[in-house]
């Protein structure tokens, strides 16, 4: 997809049909933009006398970039000298992009980033720190949870803020499991527990289907499966494993794959591009499959089987409040202050909750979360949200985000266990290799 840029954004009520559309494709309640008020008291935005522009960029497709254009509209209704200069594109070649701007030092002045990178930004110093606002309440982080403003903290610095909440999750086929007569998988669950849950289910199907796909090289799984275990992904800038760690996770997924619970090779590969309509827990080849929580409504419209969600096996206190993605403003950029009240307003206020629906994730703001939720009326989404509630109140503590050298770190994951899975390599010789490879990729 090419990248969009719209130079001036509409007035916020230009298309009231759109915003109707884009209402009931989310589930939400259609209503005007005087109709909701923000979670907190309005505060005055920053002292503007002259007019203001502010880039901003950030990945997704079509419908994400029309609820964010809308957010941004509402908060120009409010702000009529501060408008935007839009861009986004796809999440293929975004960092590319954005690192090319950085390095050129016309980075956007707002922009959106992941865990995977938020803490290689910050130590690069492209990210404007923003502590002091959080520390004088111009940015306020109050109706946050506690670990999800922390898990924008680099060095005990406020480098961003959460723009949604997500999780790491189970989807599982609740049709295809009673067509089988066979039970849904539950939270809680061991990982012994689930993969002869999986043995069964591949079992029951006649080996037609197989209870789970093989996660050996999603470090999302592994992180949480560390963490069962008292170990983490990283210590600071270290591993926070070894590879006996990894032996043992390797070994895991081995014997599912011996005992045939996990696909066939020919169908990984078909799922493999990540297009949600080919995933083998839509198509009924698999029962279950690893997903972020904020993906089951993709999941469900492509197909008629009901999609549900539980958490990964293990402890639910391994999971923890994670920032799908957060919004951070450019070190360099000439409107600091404005940009800040941006990311406050997309943050913390209602009509802003309602526009963004939770196709990002759930609203980081609890307050707006609620309303967010007590208004959807999509099945799929609902279950969602229900889901991420019900965890939320039994998620341990926040990891720091993951720091520079992490985007290397998961390739190297990916290729360790395809090395195994393949039977290119030892169990015991792929981890090591792994291991010190991710050691020297987070010395770099």
């Amino acid at each position: 997809m090419p990248a969009a840029r719209h130079p001036l954004l509409s007035p916020p009520d230009a298309d009231p049909g759109r915003r109707r559309l884009l209402a009931a494709a989310l589930g939400l309640p259609v209503l005007g933009v005087g109709a909701l008020t923000g979670c907190q008291a309005d505060r005055a935005a920053p002292v503007r006398e002259e007019p203001v522009e502010l880039s901003i960029f950030w990945w997704g497709n079509q419908l994400r970039a029309e609820l964010t254009e809308r957010a941004l509209r509402l908060y120009t209704a409010r702000n009529p000298q501060v408008t935007f200069r839009v861009t986004w594109q796809a999440n293929s070649g975004y960092y590319e992009r954005l690192a090319t701007q950085a390095a050129a030092g016309n980075a956007p002045d707002l922009l959106q980033i992941d865990d995977n990178f938020l803490a290689e930004y910050a130590q690069r110093e492209i990210l404007l720190d923003l502590s002091g606002h959080v520390a004088d309440s111009r940015l306020d982080l109050s109706g946050l949870p506690e670990s999800l403003a922390s898990y924008a903290e680099v060095g005990g610095r406020t480098m961003a803020v959460a723009a949604a909440q997500n999780t790491p999750a189970l989807a599982f086929n609740r049709s295809l499991l009673r067509r089988l007569g066979q039970p849904e998988p539950q939270i809680g669950m061991s990982y012994q527990e689930y993969l002869s849950w999986a043995d069964q289910v591949t079992q029951a199907s006649g080996g037609k289907v197989a209870g789970t796909m093989d996660p050996s090289g999603d470090y999302r799984p592994f992180w949480l499966w560390l963490r069962s275990r008292n170990a983490e992904l990283y210590r600071g800038r270290r591993l926070g494993f070894d590879a006996d760690d990894v032996v043992d996770w390797f070994d895991l997924w081995q014997r599912a794959r011996s005992a045939k619970s996990t696909p066939r090779q020919a169908l990984v590969d078909r799922a493999a591009d990540g297009d949600p309509s080919r995933q083998l827990v839509v198509t009924g080849d698999s029962a279950a499959s690893f997903c972020w929580s904020n993906q089951l409504a993709d999941l469900q419209s492509h197909t008629e089987d009901e999609i549900d969600l539980v958490s990964c096996p293990g402890p639910p206190s391994a999971h923890w409040a994670r920032a799908s993605m957060y919004w951070a403003a450019f070190r360099g950029t000439r409107h600091a202050d404005t940009a800040v009240d941006v990311i406050n307003f997309l943050t913390n206020n209602l009509a802003v909750g309602e526009a963004l629906g939770i196709e990002r994730g759930l609203s980081a703001n609890l307050g707006v979360r609620r309303y967010v939720q007590d208004n959807l009326t999509d099945e799929a989404v609902k279950r969602s949200a229900a889901f991420e509630a019900t965890l939320a109140s039994r998620f341990g503590p926040a990891p720091a985000p993951p720091p520079k050298g992490h985007g290397k770190v998961r390739r190297l994951l990916t290729g360790a266990a395809e090395s195994v899975q393949t039977r290119r390599s030892t169990i015991r010789a792929a981890a090591t290799r792994f291991v010190n490879e991710a050691g020297a990729a987070l010395a770099e």
